[in-house]
């Protein structure tokens, strides 16, 4: 008899297909569409189970916790926490560094956490950045969601903040990370494209969560490509709670801003980046540690209570939405140094293992299901990838406060109960630790009742409000970057289908963005709008905070000024020019037509750090070029000379000019000077030059 195992497994005979096909659809109560299968397959477990909620994980009540007996959310999690073996699933593309987090304000009043309590107060940090989408070894600069997780070895034990540099998430519910996950990653059929999300399958599913259009205006937005690690900000994303002694809760969010302010790149630079240098921010790094420029970042927080989070317009629980800073502001309360490089790549940062479930007395969680999901899917994920439940001996996950428990045994344990007693409660009098209820970890004790359902909170269904709140909140030159990396990434879909169902969003976020970005891809007409689940709010109120350029460095500290030399050239206009920047704490690089760099018109010998097919201009954040006559013939007749004007000055960039350099830009195509050309006819023209750098770039020359 033939074997019908098929028919008992239907998911073995699955057609692969390039086109989307209609099918009849559900609209589930948070707005996402549930597609039926027009061939009658339904959705079952591994165990063969049929699916009824595919979206939701079991909860009590609408904003209740995630409850443990969801054995399909578990299954889900499950499988896939253990999908890729050694890197790590998401986050893969890391790079680490050591420093220390110090407390500049205390808030015994707000939280018991011992860090919190006195002013001065230090611990050690470990600090690892990475990207999301792209598989170990991918390029720095992939339009993608940074990760900046944060641990923190406390008197109290190891507390991890592991956050994004992007305030919100894709999705509501921890259920759909699987699916938002390898809707993003290398189709399985082609294992390509990595670390893109500029493909038919994350767009399709995309245009099917309309939970994720307020991520979306996000990545889209420069945000998702940031110059460096050191310039972007970090975002615990989720609400947590703050305990005090006497056992008083608020919700807190929280916060770590840049002190050398915002910055990021724009797309055609990326581009050319990824090419040039694809280790871009993790060289960036290193060096700016290595040189003595310590990155520093201030940790703020976000503190309200039960009645701001009742008269809010959006649940506090969603993590697609944020708090804005002027309904809360932002208080500073610490700050994050990082002064070292690790020793070994492998041991520390491919080794350390985040957990959000790793807090400390006086810190706890709210029932937000995306955090409580990850609670439950992290401590899995680094058993699987770290070879079993010892990876806390690992020297960089260890606490460095003293420990002590009856855990024993299993894959490489270094440290074991020592004595007869492996177990508690006991009667020996060496009987080892035991529980403190006073000083010990107490979850606060809040109130939950509601029925157990696969459900969410009904204010979860507003998916538009804060995307039209963050898109208005743009200068015009960012919003004109966000339509524009729409119309490149939908470009790349072959499915014209899903370009017009994710183009139908946009009109429920902004009218003008959505004419842009159909006529970016050349569509007849902007689609009908998908109807919102609730009514869009349209009047709240632009936020700052939200803009990169509203809150840039306005000076050039950290920053590095690329200059092209030739022979033959001005020495002491060279030198004003390296001690203006040097000056503000800047960074000078030389680059020239050979690596073994040039010959003053005095004789002196100057060293190049880069030849000029090495370092183009999209490497520094900004430039000069200082030519001689005989120099300026050279580099116009070098491709790469040429392109570092064009590019240069394409990417607004401000530039100096010395000697004969204006004839290469002229030969490169620029036929037009504007005020972000700075010409350096004598020394004293470095110092403007450099104030004028503070501002990053010259966005009038793009517009």
């Amino acid at each position: 008899m033939p074997s019908k195992s098929s028919e008992f497994h239907p998911s073995i005979k699955t057609q692969n297909t390039n086109e989307t096909t209609d099918r009849k659809t559900d609209v589930g109560q948070g707005g996402e569409t549930h597609q039926r299968a027009a061939d009658g397959q339904r959705l079952t477990t591994a165990q063969g189970v049929p699916v009824a909620d595919n979206q939701n994980s079991l909860k009590a009540g609408a904003r209740g916790p995630t409850l443990m007996e969801d054995f399909h959310f578990r299954e889900k999690l499950f499988h896939f926490d253990h999908e890729r073996i050694p890197e790590r699933v998401v986050h893969a593309q890391g790079y680490g560094a050591r420093g220390y987090f110090e407390t500049t304000d205390p808030i015994p009043d707000l939280t018991s956490a011992h860090l919190l309590q006195e002013k001065g107060r230090k611990v050690p940090a470990f600090v690892r950045f990475s990207t999301v989408a792209g598989n170990k070894g991918s390029m720095d600069l992939a339009r993608d969601v940074r990760g900046f997780a944060v641990k923190l070895y406390t008197e109290e034990g190891n507390w991890d903040i592991v956050g994004n540099n992007i305030p919100v998430f894709f999705i509501q519910d921890a259920m759909k990370f699987p699916d938002l996950v390898h809707s993003v990653k290398q189709a399985p059929d082609r294992a390509f494209p990595q670390a893109q999300s500029a493909h038919d399958n994350f767009w399709d599913f995309i245009s099917l969560m309309p939970e994720a259009m307020h991520m979306i205006m996000w990545t889209m937005s420069d945000r998702a490509i940031p110059r460096s690690f050191r310039f972007m900000e970090g975002f615990g994303v989720h609400t947590f709670r703050f305990v005090n002694a006497q056992g008083d809760s608020n919700f807190v969010k929280f916060h770590w801003k840049p002190k050398q302010g915002l910055q990021s790149v724009v797309w055609d630079e990326a581009v050319k980046i990824n090419g040039a240098d694809p280790d871009f921010h993790r060289r960036d790094l290193w060096h700016a540690i290595q040189s003595g420029d310590y990155p520093e970042w201030e940790l703020g927080v976000q503190v309200f209570d039960d009645a701001f989070a009742d008269r809010f317009d959006f649940d506090i629980l969603d993590p697609t939405k944020l708090i804005p800073e002027e309904d809360v502001p932002v208080r500073i309360i610490g700050r994050l140094v990082l002064d070292s490089v690790v020793d070994n790549f492998f041991a520390e940062t491919e080794q350390v293992a985040f957990c959000t479930q790793n807090i400390v007395p006086g810190i706890d969680f709210t029932n937000d299901p995306l955090l409580q999901g990850r609670n439950f899917s992290y401590l899995d994920t680094q058993i699987k990838r770290l070879g079993g439940p010892n990876f806390t001996h690992i020297p960089v996950n260890a606490p460095k406060c003293p420990f002590a428990h009856f855990q024993q045994d299993g894959h490489m344990a270094m440290h074991n109960p020592t004595g007869r007693a492996n177990y508690e409660p006991n009667s020996w009098t060496e009987g080892g630790p035991r529980a403190e209820p006073e000083t010990g970890f107490t979850s606060y004790p809040e109130a939950i009742e509601g029925e157990k359902r696969k459900i969410r909170a009904d204010l979860f269904a507003d998916h538009y409000s804060q995307a039209r709140q963050f898109y208005r909140s743009q200068t015009k030159v960012e919003q004109d970057h966000i339509a524009d990396a729409l119309v490149f990434e939908l470009s790349k879909c072959e499915v014209p289908a899903i370009r017009e169902r994710l183009v139908a969003h946009l009109p429920n976020i902004d009218a003008d963005l959505a004419q842009k970005v159909a006529d970016g891809l050349g569509l007849a007409s902007v689609p009908q709008a998908h109807e919102p689940r609730r009514k869009v709010i349209e009047d709240l109120p632009a936020s700052d905070a939200l803009s990169i350029l509203k809150n840039g460095p306005g000076d050039f500290k950290g920053r590095k000024l690329g200059i092209l030399v030739t022979d033959g050239i001005d020495g002491g206009m060279l030198t004003a020019l390296r001690d203006a920047v040097e000056e503000v704490g800047g960074m000078v690089e030389i680059i020239a037509p050979t690596v073994g760099g040039i010959t003053t018109a005095k004789g002196a010998e100057v060293a190049a750090d880069q030849k000029i097919d090495g370092g183009p201009s999209v490497l520094y954040d900004a430039v000069a070029v200082l030519a001689s006559p005989e120099g300026v013939e050279k580099l116009k007749g070098m491709h790469p000379a040429k392109c570092f004007a064009a590019d240069a000055f394409a990417h607004a960039k401000f530039i100096a000019l010395g000697g004969e350099a204006k004839s290469l830009f002229t030969a490169a195509g620029v036929s037009e000077f504007d005020d972000g050309v700075f010409e350096l006819a004598k020394k004293e023209d470095c110092a403007g030059f450099v104030e004028a750098c503070g501002q990053l770039r010259f966005w009038e020359r793009q517009a």
